[in-house]
C-alpha cells in the first residue's frame, strides 16, 4: 500500500476513537448475529492499525489484537470486495499464516471491508470458519450489508461525540 495513503488512512482510523474501547453490546450483538446467519463459529469487527489487528467484536474467539503481519484482514483492506479464501490449506496467499496452520486450523475467511465515509478501509467484518467452503452472492451481499451496518453506527458514533464536544463547548462560553 502506498506510504501516504496508509498515513492517511491511519489517521481515518484514529478520528473515530475506537481504538482500544471497552467491549460493545450493539457490535457484539451484531457479530452473534452474524455467525448464526452463515453458520460459523467465529464472526469479528477488525480495526486494523499500525501494527496490530484489534477487535472491536468477537464471537467464537477470545482475543483482543493478533499481530498486523501476516494477517488476513491486512490483505482484506486492500481490495473493495470481499477477500475471501475458501480453503487456507491450499491457498497460497495463507499457507504461512498462523492462524491456518496452527491451533485454530483456519480454513474458510470471508471478510468485507468497515469503509469510512472519507473512502479509507479501516478495518474488516470477517467470518471464519474451520472447515472449508464457499460463499455465494446472496452470502457476499449480506456480508456487506452487516459492514455498512457496522460503518453506520460507527460514523453515528463519531458525530454524537462530535455533537456532545459542541454542546460542552457552548456550555462553557456562557
Amino acid at each position: 500500500m502506498n506510504q501516504t495513503i496508509e498515513i492517511k488512512r491511519l489517521e481515518n482510523l484514529h478520528k473515530y476513537e475506537i481504538l482500544d474501547t471497552p467491549a460493545d453490546g450493539d457490535f457484539d450483538e451484531i457479530t452473534s448475529l452474524a455467525a448464526k446467519i452463515f453458520n460459523v463459529p467465529i464472526a469479528i469487527i477488525t480495526l486494523v492499525d499500525t501494527d496490530r489487528i484489534w477487535f472491536k467484536s468477537s464471537y467464537g474467539i477470545d482475543v483482543e489484537e493478533i499481530p498486523r503481519d501476516p494477517g488476513l484482514c491486512s490483505s482484506a483492506i486492500m481490495s473493495d470486495d470481499i477477500y475471501i479464501v475458501e480453503n487456507a490449506r491450499i491457498d497460497p496467499r495463507t499457507l504461512a499464516n498462523p492462524l491456518v496452520a496452527g491451533l485454530m486450523g483456519l480454513q474458510f475467511y470471508a471478510a468485507a471491508t468497515l469503509k469510512s465515509l472519507d473512502g479509507y478501509n479501516l478495518g474488516t467484518f470477517c467470518i471464519i470458519d474451520v472447515i472449508p467452503r464457499k460463499l455465494d452472492a446472496r452470502e457476499s451481499s449480506m456480508l456487506r450489508q452487516l459492514s455498512r451496518i457496522v460503518m453506520d453506527l460507527v460514523e453515528l458514533r463519531l458525530q454524537s461525540r462530535i455533537m456532545i464536544k459542541e454542546i460542552k463547548k457552548n456550555i462553557s462560553k456562557q
